[in-house]
């Protein structure tokens, strides 16, 4: 892949990087600093079902930055835009849609196939 265009995609990824952890402080000060006393007990619940969604969304955004992190490394590798299983280019397109992303698009539906046949 052209130098160009490697740099595009760290930005990108770098840039959506510091985002999540932005994100993941304003949480975190906002559950530590909140010193919510309700009364009620519905309003108690409510405020533990936003807090427990709220965690879920930051613990899929963890594991999104952990991708990040493994994209960057393949950039300064050299070996972004590469499938990890039939060794192809991953086309552009879908490193826009998702620069996360390891496996070109034959070999993703083929891979979702199999688990699909599994149950998984």
């Amino acid at each position: 892949m052209e130098e160009e265009k490697l740099e595009y995609f760290r930005e990108i990824l770098t840039e959506r990087f510091q985002e999540l952890l932005a994100e993941a402080e304003k949480t975190v000060t906002g559950m530590t600093t909140a010193n919510d006393n309700y009364p009620d007990p519905t309003d108690r619940a409510s405020l533990e079902s936003d807090r427990n969604f709220m965690l879920r969304i930051r613990d899929r955004e963890r594991k999104l930055l952990s991708k990040i992190r493994s994209a960057l490394e393949r950039i300064d590798a050299g070996e972004f835009g590469f499938c990890e299983m039939c060794g192809d280019d991953i086309g552009e397109d879908r490193l826009k849609a998702r620069p996360v992303t390891t496996f070109c698009i034959a070999c993703k539906k083929r891979q979702e196939s199999t688990e699909k046949a599994r149950g998984i």
